[in-house]
């Protein structure tokens, strides 16, 4: 049996770990409403460019000079996981969506190359024999997202110009209720011809289309930069809210498990404080005895 000593040491180690799980549970409330700000304040820039687009697609009469077919099967796709530990499944499910998803759509693995966001995200391909063409590392807050996005940029326009891959697929975690998560598919490229179909077509808020005199192919190769940029700035958002929220699950749950394991020490230590003083106790009503029956003896 475990002596009082042993018991408190225990307890100290515990309370130490609670500390610190409250902590990080702390830290991951917050960082999510950090990412979801970044998200909503995407919104207007998002819906500015729209807008742009809107009135540049107006000017063309066939979607298909905009959104021009991929040729072949051949995909890269960029997967948002994450660098550290204790966010529960989203590498996996994130992982396993991107898999299924290429799959379904008949990409071969070696019409396929993959852009991990994230270590954890890189070994979970790995682990599939899945081809990483790179890693990037995972932004430490909202402002650090830019310069990953145009990193991605980077490699986008490399993987069209060099490698032929035309068809640019974007998998990451967005968050729904509550601490929980789902994965999410965005096909970043070509641009969608239900999409622009839809943009030309939308009610514009004015008396009237406003007019350009830029060259088109330089102002809509501009937009859609910046449209790609968007996009990938709200899958880095989702995907580092939901990482902090699948973080926040974890902790809760960790918290509930020592809060638990916290009363069975310190019900242990009572029960063994308790037979402490009850051993002392009939120690000295034995000493009593033992005097009492010695003085009697005595007599």
């Amino acid at each position: 049996m475990e002596t009082r000593k042993s018991l408190e040491r225990r307890m100290d180690a515990t309370e130490d770990l609670q500390s610190v799980v409250k902590t990080m549970k702390a830290l991951a409330a917050v960082s999510i409403r950090q990412y979801e700000r970044a998200s909503e304040a995407l919104d207007e820039y998002s819906k500015t460019t729209e807008m742009a687009l809107q009135v540049v697609v107006a000017s063309v009469t066939s979607m298909r000079v905009l959104a021009r077919p991929a040729p072949g099967k051949r995909a890269g796709a960029v997967v948002y996981g994450s660098d550290q530990g204790m966010c529960g499944q989203l590498n996996d499910q994130v992982v396993s969506h991107a898999l299924a998803e290429l799959d379904k759509r008949e990409v071969s693995r070696s019409n396929r190359t993959f852009l991990a966001v994230g270590m954890r995200a890189a070994s979970r391909l790995e682990q599939a024999d899945e081809a990483v063409s790179g890693t990037l590392t995972v932004p430490g807050s909202a402002p650090a997202i830019t310069a990953a996005v145009q990193e991605i940029l980077g490699t986008v326009q490399q993987w069209q110009e060099s490698e032929d891959l035309d068809h640019i697929w974007l998998f990451h975690s967005r968050p729904v209720a509550g601490a929980s998560f789902r994965p999410e598919t965005v096909r970043l490229l070509p641009l969608d011809e239900d999409w622009l179909r839809g943009l030309r077509g939308r009610e514009w808020p004015g008396s009237s289309l406003p007019q350009f005199s830029a060259d088109w192919d330089t102002l809509f190769s501009s937009l859609v930069r910046q449209y790609l940029f968007v996009s990938l700035f709200r899958a880095f958002a989702n995907s580092l809210a939901s990482e902090h929220a699948s973080r926040l699950a974890s902790m809760q749950a960790a918290e509930k498990n020592i809060e638990e394991r916290l009363q069975e020490l310190k019900s242990g230590y009572h029960q063994r404080r308790q037979m402490e003083i009850t051993s002392e106790l009939l120690d000295i009503v034995s000493g009593f005895e033992a005097l009492t029956e010695g003085k009697g003896a005595a007599g």
